[in-house]
């Protein structure tokens, strides 16, 4: 007797696929914004071992405007410095640099290094604490629709995707489950991470064959759903990008890799520092020391380890005895064993990027179904949780009718473009990191170590995150000057900040608040819950013309018509889509918070007056000076004001009291709210 198929339908407003940490970024966004989602992954179960581990400056600024950084701040190993390992004029190996990890001053935060899980239950917790939205773990999407007629009725639901629930035999990765014996006698089985290497062949298709065999077995739960928005974060083999057609673009290099997480036993002297390390002839080798006393280890293996008849790499010869033979060989003459491995794997070099990022603004890619590089320059997990990042709330106001949909046309040309900057970058680097050293300056074939130290050096602050500039779009207005007769471009005037970029992030200084003197850094105050910023720099409030420019701004800003009221639907505060901080620069005790117009200090009905919005750049009691005018590069006795991006990102500069180009700049894109 057959049992009939358990199907039910449901519509949602983004369906996720794919539960690394570019889909819990984008699910935490949109659990901020009260966004009807859902997020599949076809794993039976989340991260524990292993995989990404490095977290950059700009990614831990992000993390800390979600309120977990303190957490991956505290767990993290913090690489402080960089010791570079060369052969000598002997091919003995000698350390010939030492070099900042992280470029000083750079950001609030430094580079940190801690395995992926920790990151994701980070993000688990975060959204579970602010919305219902669960990861449904060992499900598969097995068809997909789209009705492209529907594509431009952003309120219609044109795409359609069949979900199968898995057993939980077939959401189990296949591993080659390694068995060590620790000292006391004690077997572990050590998790492999071949089942995601671009070494191994994708398992979806052989997945989606065994649910259909299956027929109308009543285990095999299917689910149709029906979404306005799909977004496809499911890795280099992404099964959405498959279904829009689209096409990952470049090669893969002949460079393949080890990796191990081991608790190293060695008499190397700088085991607990970074270490890029060329040997004369035996490959090279990163290190990179982790939480928990591990070490991880990124080596080149030799072709003749890995490869049979000059074939693509076959990976059962590739154990966790064969990379530390590698690793042996490169350290040499220095020991290194391990007794403990926590897990390990290998891959081979790639670089690509996607022929497109959305199709019609309603199916996206995001992480390595977009891109794809080495893991070496710590830049896969950042760069794809970036991604979403610049995403989510795009999504959000969109969804909830804040903004115009073309706002959704910016993440391919932002992020596109932040895609093929990392693969130029990471094409230089994985070049110079796998190639053997120079011998001497006439050595053509070999790597100069100097052009290794200066493409390490240049590259660290485009790892860091922080030197992401996005171009001129509707959200970036980075026009200076125009002819007279185009009276709609924005202007922006970046020589009244001049080290404040339009189209990169806030860099953040310490201020204080005016109304208890508590210091805050400026990025604290940009939380990532989906407002716009206007921050007012009106300079010496004590002098009569920056306060009567700001009185001007405060009561254009307050008045019944103003662009924050228009855009604000009538039940919400009026801070909740475009908030107005202030920053003045002093003196706190000459100027009294209430006597300063409304809209810079709003009411809040029950709540009272709000001590939140305005800052000083004074010395505090017990943490020192900010310096922020001086650091923007601000003069006091004229001011600036900003417009930021939900994203922390610049939109535009101009005059303290410029509220006609503020205006212009929010009506181009969001939408008027019924009621105002």
């Amino acid at each position: 007797m057959s049992h009939t198929l358990s199907t039910k339908e449901d519509h949602v407003d983004v369906l996720i696929v794919g539960a690394g940490p570019a889909g819990l970024m984008l699910a935490n966004w949109l659990s901020r914004c009260r966004v009807k989602t859902r997020i599949v992954d076809k794993r039976g179960s989340k991260v524990f071992n292993g995989q990404a581990d490095g977290l950059q400056c700009r990614t831990l600024e992000i993390f800390d405007s979600f309120d977990f950084a303190h957490r991956a701040w505290r767990e993290a190993n913090h690489m402080l410095e960089i010791c570079l390992w060369n052969p000598d004029e002997n091919g003995h190996l000698q350390r010939s640099d030492r070099i900042p990890d992280t470029i000083p001053g750079i950001s609030r935060f430094q580079q940190v290094v801690l395995h992926q899980g920790r990151i994701e239950r980070f993000f688990l917790d975060s959204i579970k604490e602010h919305s219902d939205i669960r990861v449904e773990r060992g499900v598969l999407p097995t068809s997909f629709n789209f009705d492209e007629a529907k594509a431009g009725d952003f309120e219609d639901y044109p795409i359609s995707v069949k979900l199968s629930t898995l057993s939980e035999e077939e959401s189990t990765p296949q591993q080659q489950l390694q068995h060590q014996r620790s000292s006391d006698g004690q077997e572990t089985v050590v998790e492999d991470g071949l089942f995601r290497s671009n070494l191994v062949a994708d398992d979806t298709e052989d997945l989606i064959q065994a649910t259909e065999a299956k027929g109308n077995r009543k285990s095999n739960q299917v689910e149709h759903i029906k979404a306005k928005f799909l977004v496809g974060c499911d890795g280099a083999h992404s099964w959405v990008r498959r279904q829009v057609g689209f096409n990952l673009e470049g090669g893969s290099t002949d460079y393949i890799w080890g990796v191990l997480d081991i608790v190293p036993i060695t008499d190397f002297p700088d085991i607990r520092h970074r270490c890029a390390i060329h040997s004369a002839d035996a490959g090279s080798l990163m290190v990179i020391p982790r939480e928990n006393k591990l070490v991880r280890l990124y080596i080149q293996l030799q072709a003749t380890d890995c490869q049979k008849n000059g074939s693509k790499a076959d990976r059962s010869w590739i154990t966790p005895e064969i990379i530390l033979k590698s690793a042996q060989r490169i350290v040499h003459p220095y020991k290194l064993d391990y007794a403990y491995c926590d897990w390990w794997t290998a891959y081979q070099i790639g670089q690509r990027v996607s022929n497109k990022f959305s199709q019609s603004e309603r199916v996206f890619l995001a992480g390595d179904a977009v891109h794809t590089h080495s893991p070496k320059a710590g830049q896969g997990m950042n760069v794809s949780m970036q991604d979403t990042y610049n995403l989510g709330w795009k999504l959000a106001h969109v969804i909830n009718g804040l903004s115009e949909p073309s706002i959704l046309q910016t993440y391919e040309s932002e992020r596109r473009q932040i895609a093929q900057d990392l693969i130029a970058f990471d094409h230089r680097f994985s070049r110079l990191f796998s190639g053997r050293p120079a011998k001497d300056i006439m050595d053509e074939e070999g790597v100069s170590m100097e052009e290794f130290k200066s493409a390490f050096e240049k590259g660290n602050e485009f790892a860091s995150g922080i030197a992401v500039d996005y171009a001129t779009s509707i959200l970036v207005a980075k026009e200076t000057d125009v002819a007279e007769q185009d009276k709609d471009t924005i202007i922006s005037k970046p020589q009244l900040a001049v080290n404040i970029d339009i189209g990169k992030r806030m860099p953040s200084f310490k201020v204080l608040n005016h109304a208890d003197a508590r210091p805050w850094h400026l990025q604290e105050l940009l939380k990532s819950n989906g407002r716009w910023r206007v921050i007012v720099f009106p300079g010496r409030l004590t002098e009569s013309q920056n306060m009567e420019r700001f009185e001007r701004l405060g009561a254009a800003l307050g008045g019944p018509d103003s662009f924050i009221r228009q855009f604000t639907p009538p039940d919400k505060s009026i801070d909740s889509v475009i908030e107005v901080l202030t920053v003045h620069s002093g003196s706190r005790t000459k100027v009294e918070l209430l006597d300063l117009p409304e809209a810079f200090h709003p009411h809040h009905g029950d709540m009272g007056w709000d001590y939140w919005k305005v800052f000083v750049d004074e010395e505090s009691y017990h943490e020192g000076h900010g310096q922020a005018y001086e650091n923007y590069g601000i003069d006091p006795n004229h001011g600036v004001s900003v417009i930021i991006r939900p994203d922390q990102y610049v939109s535009w500069v101009g005059e303290v009291d410029d509220y006609e180009q503020m205006s212009r700049f929010f009506t181009s894109f969001m939408k008027q709210q019924a009621g105002n």
